[in-house]
């Protein structure tokens, strides 16, 4: 390995002169690379010369630019059978925010200032903090896959998120978040109550199932009759349906999991087997529509048609309305063609349900609740991590030092 001077003339009369640096890389190919100052050159030999012994040294003429990674990644996930939302993920953080940035880029040429230039770019043109860190990780994923391919000799955002702190991290992020509140992102009991008396018709059942079940918008959508076991009380959480309404496992080992409901669930479930009626297979003398019986093969909350039901009509038509019956409200922004002020559904998505059923899992049974320990409700949610349940829900345990607590503990030591 050498470095060299250059001089040339240009065609216009131009002197110009450049370092070369001149070497051989693991493979026995000849490379130069040319750099406009000394010091430039030699940095570059020195870390050649240990990337070639180590046997990582790729040379920019034979990697590739950061999109046509990005596609060989994608192409990887295709072929790894992974879920087509997952898949469709990948693809618009290519597309959106990592192409239009980086995308020209040699994998070679990324370096740790750059990848935070690249963040800083994410955060000015409007990436939430919580995009920028799904897109890093993607990145990560991406360089990571071009490296087992031979396109590059690190994965310098690995690299450069074991720098950091990660606990920090995650504290300025959970900061940031703040935690779940009861009455703002939690109904309260008092909400539910209101809300289970206002269900009726074909939503009764799943929101009832939500609500004392916890299971996921995706979970109950992929219910099978043969989930439920009617003699021992409980769900069985195998499957779900995904935004496709592809029915395939659960996205984690842990969301396999059985979940014991409770009589009002169980008793639901059983008048809906009953008048189950799905799909039509025919008419009886009288002209009559006929049913097929409900099978355990069969969803226990299809649509119309005995397929899977969409989230958007579970919300829209079932969560949605029953609040408002529920006078489960709040005030809209926008207001009637009289200007008088609207009401709304306090809560707009699935998931507050579920986080409803965690609050009564850790609540103390004389508040209501269940009283059960972190690790059974990390098993109840199908959490894959106990980590993730205190992160999400830590702050609704009980302390064990509340006023009434401490002054018995008081009179037992001073007694």
């Amino acid at each position: 390995m050498s470095i060299r001077k250059r001089k040339w003339t240009t065609a216009s009369g131009v002197a110009k002169e450049a370092w070369v640096a001149d070497y051989v890389d693991g493979q026995g190919t000849r490379r130069l690379k040319t750099f406009e100052r000394k010091k430039e050159a030699e940095a570059f030999i020195n870390g050649a010369k240990v990337e070639v012994r180590e046997g990582t040294h790729v040379a920019d003429s034979a990697s590739v630019t950061v999109s046509a990674a990005g596609e060989l990644w994608v192409k990887t996930a295709e072929r790894a059978g992974l879920e087509q939302s997952t898949i469709d993920q990948y693809r618009q953080h290519l597309n959106i925010h990592i192409s239009p940035f980086i995308g020209a880029a040699k994998l070679s040429a990324l370096n740790i200032p750059t990848v935070r230039e690249f963040e800083d770019k994410l955060r000015e043109n409007g990436r939430s903090p919580a995009m920028v860190r799904k897109v890093l990780v993607s990145l990560g994923a991406l360089i990571g896959d071009a490296q087992e391919r031979g396109k590059v000799a690190r994965n310098v955002v690995r690299d450069m998120r074991g720098t950091r702190k990660r606990g920090k991290e995650r504290h300025q992020e959970r900061r940031q978040k703040g935690k779940l509140k009861i009455g703002i992102d939690i109904p309260a009991p008092q909400e539910i109550k209101a809300i289970v008396g206002a269900l009726e018709g074909r939503w009764r059942a799943i929101l009832l199932t939500a609500v004392f079940c916890g299971l996921r918008a995706s979970e109950l959508r992929g219910l099978r009759w043969s989930d439920v076991d009617f003699d021992k009380k409980q769900i069985r959480v195998h499957q779900r349906a995904d935004r496709y309404n592809q029915i395939g496992r659960p996205k984690s080992e842990a969301g396999e999991r059985t979940v014991p409901a409770p009589p009002i669930v169980i008793n639901t479930l059983r008048e809906l087997k009953l008048s189950y009626a799905r799909p039509v297979i025919g008419r009886s003398e009288t002209g009559d529509v006929v049913r097929e019986e409900a099978r355990d093969s069969h969803l226990v909350f299809p649509n119309g048609n005995g397929k899977v039901e969409s989230l958007a009509n579970i919300i829209n038509r079932g969560l949605i309305p029953s609040q408002v019956a529920a006078g489960v409200t709040q005030a809209s922004s926008k207001s009637d063609p009289d200007g008088k002020e609207t009401l709304v559904a306090k809560y707009t998505g699935m998931h507050a349900l579920r986080h409803f059923y965690a609050s009564w899992c850790i609540n103390r049974t004389e508040d209501g609740g269940l009283g059960l320990p972190p690790k059974v409700v990390q098993e109840r949610l199908g959490h894959s991590s106990i980590v993730i349940t205190m992160d999400r829900y830590g702050h609704l345990f009980p302390s064990g030092d509340d006023a009434d607590e401490m002054a018995a503990a008081e009179r037992a030591l001073l007694s």
